[in-house]
């Protein structure tokens, strides 16, 4: 089910349908993941329009692969993004600075994937991706 997104643009701003064309999901799945995520706060103009940041789509991206890709429940992915958030506070040392969610979320993927490389050897993502269908299949 892993598509390739395309890239993000240089912009400040993104519209509720960019930011659907350039996350893969629909607008009306983007409102309801704002009520279930409390990272996800566009802001809001004239007309109620949403604007969304850079941080805030990198932010839906990282949802997606939780939810579709990676087959996290909604609560699931809800509670796995408070624990990257949190590792990302205990690993900057510094009391009381919130890191911005895009520093949370690239710096967070970085330190997930370099524990799991060897040293030495690129690892063989699709053979690792089969096997975790696998045990996903024996699970259910």
């Amino acid at each position: 089910m892993s598509t390739t997104l395309p890239t993000i643009p240089a912009k400040r701003y993104f519209t509720i349908g960019e930011v659907a064309e350039l996350c893969g999901v629909k607008p009306h799945v983007l409102r309801y993941w704002e009520q279930e995520f409390t990272q996800l706060r566009p802001m809001k103009r004239r007309g109620n329009r949403r604007y969304y940041q850079h941080h805030e789509v990198l932010m839906i991206r990282r949802i997606r692969d939780l939810l579709y890709d990676q087959g996290f429940t909604i609560s699931g992915a809800r509670n796995r993004l408070q624990e990257l958030a949190q590792l990302e506070r205990e690993g900057s040392g510094a009391a009381g600075a919130q890191p911005e969610a895009s520093t949370v979320l690239l710096e967070s993927t970085h330190i997930e994937f370099q524990a799991m490389e060897p040293s030495g050897s690129a690892p063989d993502w699709s053979a690792m991706r089969k096997e975790l269908f696998e045990i996903r299949a024996l699970l259910s």
